[in-house]
């Protein structure tokens, strides 16, 4: 965070510049670190991904990010600067960043840590490298296989990551399969992931039992929730040392209580999916599109102004909606119990929008005790 003086535009302006040009920032990826201004790191819009853009404009995207990004900064600061004095919103912003920012590594380790972390199998979703060396670090990284993609996403740093518990799996992952995985798309279908989006990899556990354990991000809308799971059950199909394998599958699936027709997924459509291989959730065959995972609402402070609202309305038009899944096989496993959480007390609270100060994510923790399912046939 810029910590300097923004009360205005020229002291913006010089500062913006030298940072976005002149000021080398060293990023830590699975391979070692490198060591760029930010400019450089700037990544073209595809297409692909967002296939509301034109060709011409995925060409020029990189020179429009950076000249969108300097008229956006711009009017935050000039904005903040006419509506408030800068010793208030600075001060108040320093407060917020402090909190959600640089302390959201070391709170969401001390959540895993200690509230968590009797877990067997952990998925994360969007993890910076800077979590996966910190939590390595600390007395995490002694009790769990902390598990990060081969092929990590360092630009946007945001990655799928596995804990498994060393006492469950004492032989650690065997194998990492993401490309299988990914190779296992329906051919001619693009479908809108990128990467560090998936992880997916095996292991044995204590009891010679092998399993498949995967974690996986949709993108916004949700489009590639459904053939991402298809991919996972064709890889593991098509590939006979593991179609003994028992899946366990956790995942930001971005699927929505009241879905804009092709252009969302819809979490009872999802809920169909899924069901369709032989498999459950954690909230069982139906999930009720109403149990919701998150309660987020942007100010027009940021740059996802499609996703801004008046706080008056941040109920009906932030994303309260059904996102957040754990998949595994129908024959395989029961629930327990369930929960979720957006307080990392084990306890959720409902019609809350969150992060908080004290809770980093704007996702809730979604956990469940499973019990395996004894098969009674002779065969």
């Amino acid at each position: 965070m810029y910590d300097g003086d923004l009360s205005t535009l020229q002291l913006w302006w010089s500062a913006w510049e030298k940072f976005m040009f002149d000021t080398p920032l060293t990023i830590q990826s699975k391979d070692g670190t490198f060591t760029e201004p930010p400019y450089k790191m700037l990544q073209p819009i595809k297409k692909a991904k967002y296939p509301d853009i034109t060709e011409e404009e995925e060409k020029v995207s990189l020179p429009l990010q950076t000249m969108c990004g300097a008229i956006f900064d711009a009017i935050l600061v000039h904005m903040m600067n006419t509506v408030s004095a800068p010793d208030v919103w600075q001060a108040l912003k320093k407060t917020m960043v402090e909190n959600l920012n640089r302390q959201k590594v070391p709170h969401t380790l001390d959540i895993l840590e200690n509230v968590y972390g009797s877990s067997d199998v952990i998925t994360l979703q969007e993890v910076s490298a800077s979590l996966i060396e910190q939590a390595r670090n600390r007395p995490l990284g002694q009790k769990f296989w902390i598990v990060a993609p081969g092929n990590m996403d360092a630009v946007r740093d945001q990655n799928s990551v596995i804990f498994l518990a060393k006492e469950t799996f004492p032989a650690g992952p065997s194998a990492e399969i993401t490309s299988l995985v990914e190779s296992s798309f329906e051919e001619g279908v693009k479908v809108p992931i990128a990467k560090g989006d998936i992880l997916a990899i095996t292991a044995i556990d204590r009891d010679g039992i092998p399993f498949v354990v995967a974690s996986f991000h949709g993108d916004t809308n949700g489009l590639a929730t459904k053939p991402v799971l298809s991919a996972i059950m064709k890889a593991m199909a098509s590939d006979s040392s593991l179609v003994t394998h028992k899946l366990v599958f956790g995942l930001d699936a971005n699927t929505y209580e009241k879905a804009k027709p092709g252009k969302q997924q819809d979490v009872l459509e999802w809920g169909k999916h899924y069901v369709s291989y032989d498999l459950t959730s954690c909230w069982g065959d139906f999930p009720n599109p109403a149990n919701y995972t998150t309660f987020n609402s942007r100010t027009y402070l940021q740059p996802q102004l499609n996703k801004a609202c008046k706080k008056s309305d941040k109920r009906a038009n932030g994303d309260v909606n059904p996102k957040d899944f754990i998949l595994f096989g129908k024959g395989d496993f029961k629930v327990v119990h369930t929960w979720k959480d957006n307080t990392g007390e084990k306890a959720y609270v409902e019609d809350m929008a969150f992060p908080t100060l004290k809770f980093p994510s704007d996702h809730g923790i979604l956990a469940t005790i499973v019990e395996p399912i004894i098969s009674t046939s002779n065969a």
